[in-house]
């Protein structure tokens, strides 16, 4: 079994069924031969969309690491997002478990969450967390969105002090439009 479908089977035996996605602008050509992002409509078990990326582990000059997020509706601009965010890591950036990115743009419209905390996959365990493909070991993360000061703080007081801070204000990771917790 090739390295992406071992990927596409991991998530399915997770979310079930999905359809696959690539965002063709920009220089995609430096992704993973194959990169796709897969896209799980909601079922019995989960009321909301998921998005994960498909292959940004397959480099052998970055961290093997595959991100996923969610959202509270479809919204097919995460396929973009994420491409953007795989491209970054594998071509320098190197992303791994506790990294912020910057999105360059909020997540919805008009939303304060312009920033992205990988953290661990909280809501599947360490049994989604942890694939062995072959030789190599990957990691699959939880991308979060994140407001600046959400990251200013993971920065000045570390990242278990900021999720400290979501367990005790029980924010909701779906809304796009929440305030920060710090």
């Amino acid at each position: 079994m090739d390295n992406m479908q071992g990927i596409r089977t991991h998530y399915s035996d997770f979310w079930g069924t999905f359809t696959e996605h690539t965002f063709d602008k920009g220089p995609v050509n430096e992704l993973p031969v194959g990169f796709k992002v897969l896209k799980f409509a909601p079922n019995s078990s989960r009321n909301m969309w998921t998005y994960a990326t498909c292959g940004m582990s397959d480099n052998p000059n970055a961290n093997a690491i595959e991100l996923h997020m969610f959202s509270p509706v479809e919204h097919d601009f995460l396929i973009e997002l994420l491409t953007v965010v795989a491209h970054y890591h594998v071509t320098g950036g190197n992303l791994g478990f506790g990294h912020t990115v910057f999105f360059g743009c909020p997540w919805y419209e008009n939303s304060a969450l312009e920033y992205g905390l990988i953290s661990l996959p909280y809501l599947d365990g360490s049994l989604l967390e942890n694939y062995q493909d072959g030789l190599k070991n990957v990691r699959f993360l939880w991308l979060i969105p994140i407001t600046v000061r959400e990251r200013d703080y993971k920065k000045q007081r570390g990242l278990e002090a900021l999720e400290r801070k979501f367990e005790e204000s029980h924010f909701n990771y779906l809304n796009p439009y929440r305030e920060s917790v710090v």
